[in-house]
């Protein structure tokens, strides 16, 4: 019965059926439900830090009941996106509606899209990495595949890491900075790999061509089935994604530095250099993402097998919590300052 747990994970979408469903005040349902609702029960119910036994872990492993958990995510992301899309020209939404809605959806996008193609696009099965790719297209961010594998991966925890919030650095300044960056690393680091392989750089793997055609045809597919209207909101969308996802990557590394050491190389990335949460919701509700620590220390692990560590640095609140509370710099500076342990801080 433990394993039900996650089916909690399309508590988000289900709350942007009922929006379009019921519409009115409902249309902001799901924005209430993550960043109120969430919150609060987060506060409320206990911390788990117990891990698996290795019985559990073996036969968690085995289980395909987990990546099917995943895969649903597939029709349930597009189906949403689609369906709110053809009733922009048919349901005679009103302004307020049409925003509650469109925030909903890229909350979606962002929960269920973004965070498990992160997940499928760290699996062995090319399989799997084309639906994590997949995942990532509504939200036009598909370069995240290669800059987050073969680039945070290796520079997390560092000034060269965009994904990486500077002690200080505000939330709001993150997303522009991250976001930026990330993009022109991803075309480096594309270029580097085809180099490794003695290709052109405008050789046909040159993936990053590919995601620009794939998603200049998804936008002119919702251009040419839904209008010019529903191509906006798709584009809004789309951006409330990538805001939600930058949120996450700001409160997942915020502050916490790798050493250099004299060879000039950075030491290697170990269970304290990502913050954890043990609050059971945001667990469940994003795949484990919140033991972030044991996912960058182990980054082949599935998220049902991640660890607690107690020396990884731990998050005084829960994920979606932190989200709302790195939305008011000075209240999070406040709380999350002094929680940086102090050979990570800046000199004076």
């Amino acid at each position: 019965m433990k394993d039900l747990k996650y089916l909690l994970a399309y508590a988000i979408p289900l709350t942007a059926v009922v929006g379009i469903v019921f519409r009115s005040y409902w249309s902001f349902f799901t924005p209430v439900f993550t960043f109120v609702i969430i919150p609060i029960l987060e506060i409320l119910l206990p911390v788990k830090t117990e891990n698996l036994d290795e019985k559990s872990r073996i036969s968690k492993n085995e289980n395909k009941y987990y990546n099917l958990l995943l895969y649903l995510n597939v029709p349930i992301v597009f189906g949403i996106i689609f369906w709110f899309l053809g009733n922009l020209s048919t349901a005679n939404y009103s302004t307020f509606e049409v925003i509650g809605l469109t925030i909903s959806v890229g909350i979606v996008v962002g929960s269920n899209g973004i965070n498990v193609g992160h997940e499928l696009g760290h699996r062995k099965l090319q399989f799997e990495r084309l639906l994590g790719k997949l995942l990532l297209l509504p939200a036009l961010y598909m370069h995240f595949f290669i800059e987050h594998n073969f680039g945070h991966h290796l520079n997390a925890a560092t000034p060269e890491d965009p994904a990486t919030a500077r002690f200080n650095q505000s939330v709001y300044s993150f997303w522009l900075t991250s976001t930026f960056r990330q993009y022109i690393k991803a075309w480096k680091i594309q270029g580097d790999l085809l180099k490794r392989s003695n290709l052109s750089y405008f050789s046909f793997k040159n993936d990053m061509f590919w995601y620009l055609i794939i998603q200049a045809t998804y936008l002119a597919t919702i251009y040419f089935f839904f209008g010019s209207f529903a191509l906006i909101i798709a584009l809004i969308i789309a951006v409330t994604g990538v805001i939600l996802l930058e949120t996450i990557n700001y409160i997942e590394h915020y502050g916490l530095i790798r050493k250099k050491k004299a060879s000039g190389r950075y030491e290697r990335v170990t269970e304290i250099h990502s913050w954890n949460s043990n609050h059971v919701i945001g667990r469940v509700i994003l795949y484990e993402l919140t033991r972030h620590s044991d996912h960058h220390y182990r980054s082949h692990k599935k998220f049902q097998l991640l660890d607690y560590h107690d020396i990884s640095p731990q998050m005084p609140y829960g994920y979606p919590t932190s989200m709302v509370l790195s939305l008011v710099p000075p209240l999070w500076f406040k709380v999350m300052n002094k929680e940086i342990p102090n050979e990570m801080k800046p000199l004076k």
